[in-house]
Order: structure tokens, then C-alpha cells, then sequence
């Protein structure tokens, strides 16, 4: 059975009047008449047999089967777009999409990414940032990183490395801390994981470490380290997330004692085979960290 041709000119425009629920704004946007549109959806309403929209004297309504039909266009003029900017240039271009937790983005995968993209010109990165709560499948993520203990549900997870604790602060607050219990008396900053703080004092051989923190909680380590920057307290942070702030002298780290509480992971949905770009990608970012770290990462 031969199936109906579909003019692609009055998708366009029915995709664009049920966004708008207009006529007129969808005429707007495609740059033609009101009436060119409104012709346009006619034609495809005849074709399709069914009606699309309500005309209403203000505006449009759409119907179950308009509705029905509305996402699967969005869909399909997503994917026409994501595959005409890849053969942009007369060469087919891989996107990959990777999330990452907003410390690891910004103080370690940025400032090495230009050396991924220089050796690989025609895969294109789309990065996002997330606070360690991610959903793969829903976000259309090819990779996430991540921090914990590398156990995930349904994720293939490989370690990249260790990202142990320490206080972060101020060089004029630091000039306050002899030792280790010095730091009660401050206020103590601390990411949503519970007892960072009281896994760090013990391994400060601190005896009496407070029973809790009374300082602020943040749901982002930037932003806690802002925090340090800015004289607001002590930051308890990964160092090697930092080295930024550090070499800059803008926060200093007081004593060189450690709190090992989870590393870096690169996951995958285990149901999602790699392609060629997430080979590549992978690649580079472990040989990235036997650079960086040799094998104490």
C-alpha cells in the first residue's frame, strides 16, 4: 500500500500553529502570509482526513488527534535539524552528550577539553552539568560523570580517580588554624552529604570532633567554594578540583590531611553500546588521567 505524501511546507506549519496556538504567530515565524499557513493546514487536514484544530475567533484549539500528532513532528524536525548541522561543511560530524558534576566540569574536564576537540574535529561535545542527580536515559546523556562509589543501577561504571577531601580557605583565615581543632571554632562549610566534616576530623586525629557542623550546606561544591573565596567559612572540597584557586592563592589548604570519601566515575547506560565517538572520548579522558596523576589516580 502506497502511503500519502505529506507536503514537508504544511508540517511546518502545523507544527508551528499548535505551538503558538496561532494562526497569525506561526505565520510570524515561518515568515510567510496568515493565510499561506492557514492554507497549508487545510491541505494536510484533507490529506490526513482528520482535523488538526478548533478555529476559534481567538486563537486555535487543538484536537486529540493534533495533539496525538504534535510530538511525534517535534521529533522528527529535531532529528532533520541535529542531521543537517552534522553534514554541515560537507562532513558528517558526531554529537556527543555528556553530563558531568559541576565540580569535575569545571575544575578538571574544561580547561583539558580543547585538546580532546583539536584531535577530534568532527565530534562535537555537548556538555552539561548536573549536582551528581542525573537521569541518562531521560537527558539523552552517551556518558555521565559522576562521584560516589562506582555502584550505580543498571550503569556501567569505570573509575577514573580519587578525589579526597581537605578544608579550603582564605590565606587570612588559615593564619588562625595550628591544628586541626582550631577549625571548630570556624564556620564549616559542607556539601548535601552528611558527616564530611566528622569523617575529616577523624582522620585529623581530632578526639572530639563536633557532633555536627553548624555551617552551610550547599548543593554544589562551586558554589561552596565561592564561599571559602569570599571569607564565608571553611570549605571542606576535593583539592585537585581547585588547583585553580589554589595556584592563584585564593584559598589555601591549611593542613595535608585527607578524607577519602568516594572518586570519579565515567558511566554508561549498560544498555547503550559505545559508538565511535564515545570510544574516542573515553579514550582520551583515561589517557588524560595517567597524565595528570600516573598511577595514583
Amino acid at each position: 500500500m502506497t502511503r500519502p505524501y505529506l507536503p514537508l511546507n504544511a508540517l511546518r506549519a502545523f507544527e508551528a500553529s499548535a505551538r503558538h496556538l496561532s494562526f497569525t504567530r506561526a505565520a510570524d515565524e515561518l515568515n510567510v502570509t496568515q493565510a499561506a499557513v492557514s492554507y497549508q493546514v487545510k491541505l494536510l487536514e484533507e490529506r490526513l482526513g482528520v482535523a488538526l484544530f478548533k478555529r476559534l475567533p481567538r486563537g486555535l484549539m487543538i484536537t486529540a488527534e493534533g495533539e496525538a500528532l504534535l510530538p511525534v513532528m517535534r521529533e522528527s524536525f529535531d532529528r532533520m535539524a541535529d542531521m543537517l548541522e552534522r553534514l554541515e561543511g560537507g562532513k558528517v560530524r558526531d554529537i556527543l552528550n555528556i553530563g558531568a558534576v559541576g565540580t569535575f566540569a569545571v575544575g578538571w574536564l574544561l580547561p583539558r577539553l580543547a585538546r580532546f576537540q583539536a584531535g577530534h574535529p568532527l565530534i562535537e561535545v555537548r556538555l552539561s552539568t548536573h549536582n551528581n542527580r542525573v537521569d541518562m536515559t531521560l537527558e539523552g546523556l552517551d556518558y555521565a560523570i559522576r562521584f560516589g562509589d562506582g555502584a550505580w543501577h543498571g550503569l556501567e561504571a569505570q573509575r577514573l580517580f580519587d578525589a579526597p577531601l581537605s578544608p579550603l580557605c582564605t590565606p587570612r583565615l588559615a593564619q588562625s588554624l595550628e591544628a586541626p581543632a582550631d577549625l571548630i571554632r570556624h564556620t564549616l562549610l559542607r556539601s548535601y552529604r552528611e558527616n564530611e566534616w566528622t569523617h575529616w576530623f577523624t582522620a585529623a586525629g581530632v578526639s572530639r570532633p563536633p557532633a555536627r557542623t553548624h555551617g552551610v550546606t550547599f548543593d554544589s561544591s562551586l558554589a561552596m567554594m565561592e564561599a571559602a573565596v569570599q571569607g564565608v567559612g571553611v570549605a571542606l572540597a576535593p583539592p585537585r578540583m581547585f588547583a585553580r584557586q589554589l595556584s592563584s592563592a585564593q584559598v589555601v589548604q591549611p593542613f595535608d590531611i585527607h578524607a577519602a570519601l568516594g572518586s570519579y566515575w565515567l558511566t554508561r547506560l549498560k544498555s547503550r553500546p559505545p559508538s565511535g565517538a564515545m570510544e574516542a572520548f573515553e579514550a582520551w579522558l583515561f589517557d588524560e588521567v595517567r597524565l595528570a596523576y600516573g598511577h595514583e589516580a
